[in-house]
């Protein structure tokens, strides 16, 4: 199976230098280079993957997140600068699920695309016959059909929000450190990425909490990590 990547930022050179990164027989490659021609080229083709810079001129990455998240739940991996961290903490917010700082490690990139690309395609897998349903509370989650609702309601959650959340359910009150979700839901080390998992606990409790503020099933343990909390 071929994948559908898209490379968008301003800057032709890095759009050159992630081709070459990316070269691979199961990828399919394609090149934007603002936020606007992004989205046309969504709209058109089965994307499965963007690589998106933050900073570039007509739309740039912040207002093609917000557009993008109305319709569409793929993977989007943020380009950064380091001095951008503000703005890579509002991408996530809006629904991003990683980020790469430039100059970027090629073997850094090729492992991110990898895992987020792995955990896209088991997000959107087919039903089987016999569905896993786990329900706790008022949330229920249909791992068959990758479906999650709350109170009856479905719920429109990104891949690494539904993989944190199918995570915690497992699990019911048990607490899990940042560093253990990362690495349970990319199967992988985070070298220092675990900070990331705060700002989707911070996004998915506002899908599925009624007050996130006080939230009645995601619940953060101070300096050890998170958990769902259910009393039957």
């Amino acid at each position: 199976m071929a994948y559908h990547i898209l490379i968008c930022d301003d800057e032709k050179d890095i759009v050159n230098a992630l081709q070459i990164y990316l070269t691979h027989d199961d990828y399919i490659l394609h090149t934007a280079y603002n936020g606007k021609e992004a989205l046309e080229i969504i709209a058109d083709k089965s994307i499965d993957l963007l690589l998106l810079d933050i900073m570039m001129p007509e739309m740039d990455g912040i207002q093609t997140m917000v557009t993008l998240r109305k319709n569409y739940n793929i993977p989007v991996i943020l380009l950064t600068a380091k001095s951008e961290d503000s703005d890579k903490i509002l991408g996530l917010n809006l629904g991003a699920d990683d980020y790469i700082t430039k100059p970027f490690n090629p073997m850094e990139v090729l492992a991110r695309v990898k895992s987020q690309l792995r955990r896209y395609i088991q997000f959107g897998g087919t039903a089987s016959a016999a569905p896993s349903v786990k329900t706790i509370g008022n949330i229920q989650i249909n791992d068959s059909e990758k479906r999650v609702q709350v109170d009856g309601e479905p719920v429109n959650l990104t891949p690494t929000e539904y993989a944190i959340l199918q995570f915690l359910m497992q699990s019911p009150n048990k607490v899990f450190t940042p560093k253990e979700i990362y690495t349970a839901i990319r199967n992988e080390a985070p070298y220092g990425a675990e900070g990331t998992i705060a700002v989707h606990i911070r996004h998915l409790r506002e899908k599925i909490e009624i007050n996130p503020a006080e939230p009645r099933y995601l619940k953060a343990v101070w300096g050890q990590g998170y958990k769902i909390e259910w009393e039957k």
